[in-house]
């Protein structure tokens, strides 16, 4: 008699299915994930190696699951950098913001629940969405990329979303989403939510801004908005500005209610007690690490202006990677970069690259890779 083959009973919406992940590859010039090509001082390795040191001395108890120390000094952090007085009460942090998009949607998606972008955008969105089998509807922008909100108000009456997520500065593009633009967004989202016992809700507006801190000078951050509207969250990373991105920290910050809600669905102890350490030593050096940004916008706003130069386009940028183009085939651009040793990434709309901000010895690699190639 022959056995049956055993089959293991994925979900069905996720046959098939090939995992996200950029190209990991062992070049010379790595450009493709928007990481901060500075490595951390000595003084930062010391002062991590010290706090996980002591943080290792209690490894066998389980960490502060509540972590008021880093609230309190994430709420320093932004405080210092955007001017902006945030009770630590109403900070949330989890392993990278990828968890903290996903303790939203786990919180305020779900069966039934609809959340909505606006492509081009991150490409991870609809991933969180699907992982917490939250309906994904994506609307689109104009042709230069910007947001139409007559767009956003007809999605919005059509859909009823539980959650609405838009990134500032957007990734792919790098721009960052007008401030009149985001009050008329959290105007109309004031009752365009789900029905729940007869009551129109509001929509969650969740604000983006991993790449927050390279916005270029005059344009505030969402968290000025925060105290005006109990419906918004800004989310923020580590990962960028302060090159963390191996420490897999990301923090929101948000009204108290959402808080609390986020508290029902995360995951027993979720942040370790080493991740916090290091976390807390990386803040005591802000400053030296907010230096690293103010050069890496001066690199990015050359390598704009060079790019045009070429005859190419490239549009203005408030993160810390530049979108140009347009190619005919992007993909034997991106080759043939790659044959010369420079890692960069075909993402977003056709026709486009997007090029991550390097030292200057690996932004002139780029350059001259590229000349040679048109």
């Amino acid at each position: 008699m022959t056995t049956p083959k055993l089959r293991i009973p994925v979900r069905e919406d996720l046959a098939g299915l090939e995992p996200y992940g950029a190209p990991q590859l062992d070049v010379p010039v790595r450009l493709n994930v928007n990481e901060n090509p500075y490595a951390p001082s000595q003084a930062v390795i010391d002062d991590i190696a010290s706090s996980v040191a002591q943080a290792a001395a209690t490894l066998n108890r389980y960490p502060d699951r509540d972590f008021p120390a880093l609230r309190a000094s994430l709420s320093a952090y932004l405080k210092a950098e955007s001017g902006v007085d945030i009770d630590p009460k109403n900070i949330w942090a989890a392993n990278g913001s990828n968890e903290v998009m996903t303790q939203i949607l786990q919180a305020f998606g779900g069966p039934g629940r609809t959340v909505v972008s606006f492509a081009p955008t991150y490409s991870m969105y609809h991933e969180y969405a699907r992982d917490t089998n939250t309906r994904w509807v994506q609307g689109a922008r104009r042709d230069d990329f910007s947001l139409d909100l007559d767009e956003v108000a007809r999605t919005l009456d059509a859909e009823s979303p539980a959650v609405l997520i838009l990134a500032s500065p957007n990734n792919p593009t790098g721009t960052a989403l007008p401030v009149d633009a985001q009050r008329q967004i959290l105007a109309m989202t004031r009752q365009s939510g789900p029905v729940i016992d007869g009551v129109k809700t509001a929509t969650l507006v969740v604000i983006d801004e991993a790449y927050g801190e390279f916005r270029r000078e005059g344009v505030p951050s969402a968290l000025e908005m925060l105290g005006d509207h109990p419906h918004l969250v800004v989310s923020r990373t580590m990962s960028k500005a302060f090159g963390m991105a191996g420490l897999r920290l990301g923090y929101m910050a948000a009204a108290r209610p959402i808080i609390d809600a986020i508290m029902l669905v995360r995951l027993p102890y979720h942040l370790s007690a080493v991740s916090q350490a290091t976390a807390l030593a990386a803040l005591r050096h802000r400053e030296e690490l907010m230096a690293q940004v103010a050069s890496l916008r001066v690199e990015r706003d050359q390598l704009v202006d060079w790019l045009r130069a070429q005859g190419l386009q490239a549009l203005d940028s408030d993160a810390n990677f530049v979108l140009f183009g347009q190619f005919e085939d992007r993909d034997r651009i991106f080759r043939d970069l790659l044959d010369r040793g420079v890692l960069i990434r075909v993402v977003g709309p056709q026709g486009w690259l997007r090029v991550s901000v390097g030292t200057p010895e690996e932004t002139q690699m780029f350059k001259n890779a590229l000349k040679e190639i048109i």
